[in-house]
């Protein structure tokens, strides 16, 4: 009978522990513009990074990553370690039993016996187990969202490496080609000077440009290792030559990627949902803030049996049990519990501003990727008929030179002028692809990770 009771108290507890005297949640407006500051092309479809990045080369890259990278991994720990305190918290709105068999011994007798306890467990009748259990599974839910916008950042990080390295190697292709067209410049330009042909002058300009291509060559190359080495960090194993680009190349990236409303859109980032769920967790808190004012009520009890013989502990006849409830009435706590509350709200109140500056972050970040996409394609087209007209100003001025029209001089700065535009031009093509790049990190709706 004293048993059923005692069930029967701890079935009436776990239903008066239902509720809890946490706030009620309420998700705060979005600070910002209901529509983007450039127009976009709207889509409800979830982003996939298989989508947009198509090369084979850079999925293989991405995928390396993905497996091997060590901030992906400690983030996917992170995950595990706040899943296994978030258990630990919700054992805390169940009783724990202990079994225990014990044989003490003294000079004048020996005993045996067998108990079943139940230790100091809390009666959560105002929640405040609840909310901390609660505030727990908040965190979880908020490592798991940090795991995924670390994932789309190194998705973001090793295409905009690797789409760097492609484009490195167009300009070291091209400060080659211009390095042995100099060269051979200079070659001519020597032989002339040696029969007073050519000026000392013309000569002189003329070693600075294939000099200036030979240190662009170093500089280049240089570059290009930094950038492997980057992208092997990022990898977080060996590249082996099959995985690395060799230049920039049509249909490495998709052509266009579409954008929802920013309601859609900034609300399912994986940082704006993290700051949400710590959001939602602080808000937990505070309902475990102000259970603190109420009364707690433990229970403590056994169930057993003792015996001289080791056999008769499992008979009948031999049994005892004990039955310990305690209430503790905050009365005076040095104004802990008010702090203690006040440091909840104010918690709460830091992570409804963090909640809206993320919001605010990712709106910028988007709008700044649309900004220059509206545009990119109107530079390239400029940018390109610019390179064109620099190449025909080269070829008539280098016919207008050997005709005696033109000075050496002119002839040089329609060099450079061809030169430096074909560099611009690779540069544009590289912001067109990482521009994508940067936009599919901006919206961070990867449809992979659901």
């Amino acid at each position: 009978m004293r048993h059923t009771s005692i069930i029967s108290l701890l079935a009436l507890s776990s239903v008066l522990s239902a509720c809890t005297l946490a706030p009620k949640y309420i998700q705060p407006a979005p600070p910002v513009a209901t529509e983007w500051p450039v127009a976009a092309a709207a889509s409800d479809a979830p982003l996939k990074w298989r989508d947009l990045f198509t090369d084979a080369r850079l999925q293989a890259t991405i995928n390396l990553a993905l497996e091997q990278n060590r901030d992906l991994r400690v983030a996917a720990l992170n995950v595990e370690r706040a899943q296994a305190q978030y258990r630990i918290a919700r054992s805390d709105l169940l009783p724990g039993i202990d079994a225990s068999l014990s044989n003490p011994r003294n000079q004048s007798s020996r005993s045996y016996s067998a108990s079943l306890g139940l230790s100091a467990y809390e009666v959560d009748l105002f929640g405040r187990v609840r909310s901390l259990k609660n505030a727990a599974v908040e965190s979880f839910f908020a490592e798991r969202e940090n795991r995924n916008a670390v994932q789309i950042s190194l998705i973001a990080a090793v295409a905009t490496q690797w789409l760097t390295l492609a484009s490195d190697q167009d300009q070291l292709r091209l400060a080659q080609q211009t390095l042995a067209a100099r060269r051979d410049a200079l070659t001519i330009a020597q032989g002339q000077a040696n029969i007073g042909v050519l000026s000392d002058l013309d000569l002189a300009q003329i070693e600075v440009l294939a000099e200036t291509a030979r240190a662009d060559v170093a500089r280049l190359q240089t570059v290009i290792d930094q950038d492997k080495s980057t992208l092997t960090l990022l990898t977080g194993a060996p590249l082996t030559a099959d995985l690395l680009p060799e230049g920039l190349q049509t249909g490495q990236v998709a052509g266009a990627l579409p954008v929802g409303l920013p309601s859609d859109v900034l609300l399912d980032r994986p940082d704006v949902l993290a700051a949400e769920h710590d959001l939602k967790s602080a808000n937990a808190n505070i309902g475990a803030a102000r259970a603190a004012f109420f009364p707690r009520i433990s229970l403590t009890g056994s169930t057993g049996s003792a015996s001289p013989d080791l056999d008769g502990v499992f008979k009948s006849g031999t049994g005892a049990w004990s039955f310990v409830p305690a209430i503790s009435v905050p009365i005076f706590s040095g104004g802990a519990n008010i702090a203690g509350l006040k440091s909840a709200e104010a918690s709460r109140d830091i992570a409804v501003a963090q909640y809206e500056k993320a919001i605010q972050s990712a709106f910028a970040e988007v709008s700044d990727a649309l900004a220059v996409r509206a545009r990119i394609d109107e530079r390239l087209s400029a940018q390109t008929a610019a390179t064109g007209a620099a190449q025909r100003t080269l070829t008539l001025s280098q016919a207008r030179y050997d005709k005696g029209v033109d000075s050496y001089l002119t002839l040089l700065d329609a060099q450079r002028t061809l030169y430096s535009s074909q560099q611009t031009l690779i540069s544009l093509q590289a912001l067109r692809a990482t521009n994508l790049v940067a936009l599919y990190k901006a919206l961070g709706d990867d449809g992979s990770l659901q």
